[in-house]
């Protein structure tokens, strides 16, 4: 074990839960109504503490156990075999345990952002349960957990498409199911509180170092670098969203710049491991335009109420970050060259068939759990309680007295 290395991913660990707690959770509180703002940060919370045990009980067992290239099999189900001197690398075997853990978190968490002010509490904690073994783990497996996606050369370093393209295609299929909020999208209240929401933003940004440069799994060079390129491409992402408003609407507003930040770090994230810091830049500035102008094509256009736009934000900028990297990763481009077996051709290839696999699992197991799960379990509340608000209503309580 390096000490050095275990000393930043113990770090690490503590950053990417600070992304959801408070981070996200505040992120996304900013952006609802007053009366929801309490069932947001309890969205999160509740995630938070029950994937924790689920990660412990059997799934990371499912990611990173010594099954085959599709699943890890049920051996390290309660951590077995796992003690105080287990090593995974140069680090604990029980730290990476809690580093990927963190990452479990958060993935669900960013698709409370397609259904807040009209799911039922229940339904939450159930679709998350069962998305976590039946989705996300698998995945896990297959990219990172030396499954068959990790065969094929599949780049994805901090998880563009391990976590942003889950979430983002899971949360556009239940946005779907579920239907818009009353009103959308004509006469939907805006965010209650952008400070709020600038707030979390502003965690997000610190977390995501750990969130990527933590992935690195070792205190070295690759680690500075992944850092390096993700502040670049999350400041260059909120520019570019803010031009792409002040072009529109002639102002750019604090909703708007941090949201372009997130997508920066969105784009980034599969590549934070491969580009130089002229790629990091340029895939901030990709991810802030391509990202802007899908939250116009899904909500205008489209008409789905992906409230907090997880799909448009995490899943386009996930996969065009992990579609790009198979260009900015050459060496020529600054970044730190293609496998020796690869061409860009080959690569960009790969990449592509693991973005469409990944998707496709992604809606069609959130398609079949909303449906199952629909038979047990209340998924909307009724349009009383909508008006209400779920604060009240969920959880006997408000975040605001006198409103």
């Amino acid at each position: 074990m390096e000490g050095a290395d275990t000393a930043w991913i113990l770090t690490s660990t503590a950053l990417v839960l600070f992304m959801t707690l408070p981070g996200l959770a505040l992120f996304y509180a900013g952006l609802v109504r007053s009366q929801n703002v309490l069932s947001v940060l309890m969205n999160c919370f509740a995630i938070a503490a029950t994937v924790s045990i689920l990660w412990f009980v059997v799934a990371y067992s499912i990611a990173f156990g010594d099954g085959n290239a599709w699943w890890g099999g049920l051996g390290k189900s309660f951590l077995a075999g796992v003690g105080v001197d287990t090593v995974s690398g140069t680090i604990p075997e029980s730290l990476f345990f809690m580093f990927q853990m963190t990452f479990a978190i958060i993935t669900p968490a960013l698709i409370v952002g397609a259904y807040p002010e009209r799911i039922h509490f229940s339904f939450v904690i159930a679709f998350t349960l069962v998305w976590v073994l039946l989705v996300y783990a698998p995945v896990v497996h297959w990219v990172w957990g030396g499954g068959f996606l990790a065969e094929m050369g599949l780049i994805d370093f901090a998880g563009g498409i391990v976590v942003h393209v889950t979430a983002g295609v899971s949360a556009l299929v239940l946005a779907m199911m579920l239907g818009p909020r009353r009103g959308f999208p004509h006469d939907v209240q805006p965010p209650h509180n952008p400070g709020m929401t600038m707030i979390g933003a502003s965690m997000l940004w610190v977390g995501w170092f750990g969130f990527n440069a933590g992935s690195a799994l070792a205190a070295d060079g690759s680690a500075t670098m992944a850092m390096t390129v993700t502040h670049l491409s999350a400041a260059a992402g909120a520019i570019a969203w803010s031009v792409m408003e002040l072009i529109r609407y002639r102002k750019a507003s604090l909703v708007g710049a941090v949201t372009g930040m997130v997508a920066g770090l969105a784009t980034i994230t599969p590549a934070s491991g491969s580009v130089g810091p002229v790629g990091g830049m340029l895939l901030g500035l990709a991810g802030g335009v391509v990202c802007y102008s899908m939250t116009q094509l899904i909500k205008q256009r489209l008409k789905i109420d992906d409230s907090l736009d997880v799909f448009a934000v995490h899943g386009i900028g996930g996969a065009l970050g992990s579609l790009l990297v198979a260009f900015f990763v050459a060496s020529a481009l600054g970044g730190r060259g293609l496998a020796d077996s690869m061409t860009m051709g080959s690569q960009l290839g790969v990449q592509a068939f693991g973005i469409v696999l990944v998707a496709i699992w992604s809606g069609v197991l959130t398609f079949i759990i909303v449906k199952v799960l629909k038979m047990f379990c209340k998924f909307r509340v009724d349009e009383e309680t909508e008006v209400q608000g779920l604060d009240l209503a969920m959880h006997g309580e408000r975040g605001y007295h006198g409103m």
